[in-house]
């Protein structure tokens, strides 16, 4: 399983590039950055770095690690303006452009920026429409598209990705999972190895009902995660506020996170990432990262 570092989109674009640079030079798999412009909360004095923008920077500042985004809200760009961005990301990188998009969600972003979220089901239905433009602007000379949402005439893309993986974050198991089978190269999803597990078995029956070997699709997810320092009240507090708030959490002793860690393989996962909104800054948020890479990422 490869483990990937996920800084949060709220710190300077120094501390991502600093983060990235840490993921380059330690043996990282990968660097994600989600897409959201505000936090999902009531305090909106929180800065927040637009995803695109991160990713390009990162792109010509690494050279090993994978880039992707984590993942962009359908809603807030036409995908074939997505298309041409994710294309341009993936020349600057060298190859190494992961395009991870998911339907859109957060309801305080749609409401500030006059921006519409419609019901789920059209919601859903949009991002099917959407996962159907990327795949023919990706992958043919000119694409031609008819649907309800969106509409392509004879549209270019050039120059045109060798091969641009399609990352979709999902989790809904009666249509999102039923998108994912069809049109996704590597899927994402929230949760502990139980979790994994049971979103699993649902995606295989869905890959079953077309044909696909599920195997064919990489599969990602993330937790909350750190070892914990004997003694360290304020991350022991953060623990349980984020359990109590309904969040998946891998917390404790080298050996405790150990344990839970090395249940997601045999779950089906094949890439971990690790959220670092959580762990502080400057040297504490580089300690964080490190006793997990060293105590628990380097025994698996």
């Amino acid at each position: 399983m490869d483990f990937s570092l996920w800084p949060s989109a709220t710190r300077s674009w120094q501390e991502v590039l600093d983060g990235a640079e840490y993921a380059e030079r330690t043996g990282w798999h990968g660097v994600w950055m989600a897409d959201h412009f505000m936090q999902n909360g009531d305090d909106l004095s929180v800065p927040m770095n637009e995803c695109f923008a991160l990713l390009a920077g990162l792109a010509v500042r690494t050279e090993r690690v994978r880039l992707g985004s984590m993942v962009l809200g359908n809603t807030y760009r036409h995908p074939a303006v997505v298309a041409n961005q994710a294309a341009t990301i993936d020349q600057m990188s060298g190859g190494r452009f992961v395009l991870g998009i998911g339907a859109g969600w957060q309801k305080n972003e749609h409401h500030a920026y006059g921006i519409e979220l419609p019901p789920v089901k059209q919601l859903l239905a949009r991002f099917e429409e959407a996962c159907q433009v990327f795949q023919g602007l990706l992958t043919q000379d000119r694409a031609t598209f008819d649907g309800e949402y969106y509409q392509l005439n004879d549209a270019p893309l050039e120059p045109k990705p060798a091969k641009l993986p399609i990352l979709i974050g999902a989790a809904g198991e009666k249509v999102a999972l039923r998108i994912v089978a069809k049109y996704a190269d590597e899927w994402n999803h929230w949760g502990l190895p139980e979790v994994a597990q049971h979103k699993g078995e649902v995606f295989r029956a869905h890959c079953e009902k077309i044909g696909r070997d599920p195997s064919t699709v990489r599969r990602s997810t993330q937790a909350m995660i750190e070892v914990l320092v004997p003694g360290d009240t304020e991350a022991e507090e953060r623990r349980d506020r984020l359990t109590a708030a309904g969040r998946p959490v891998i917390m404790g002793s080298a050996d405790q996170v150990l344990d839970v860690v090395a249940r997601y393989p045999e779950a089906g996962i094949d890439e971990f990432l690790v959220p670092d909104g959580f762990l502080g800054s400057g040297s504490r948020r580089f300690d964080a990262l490190e006793r997990l890479r060293e105590e628990v990422f380097n025994k698996i």
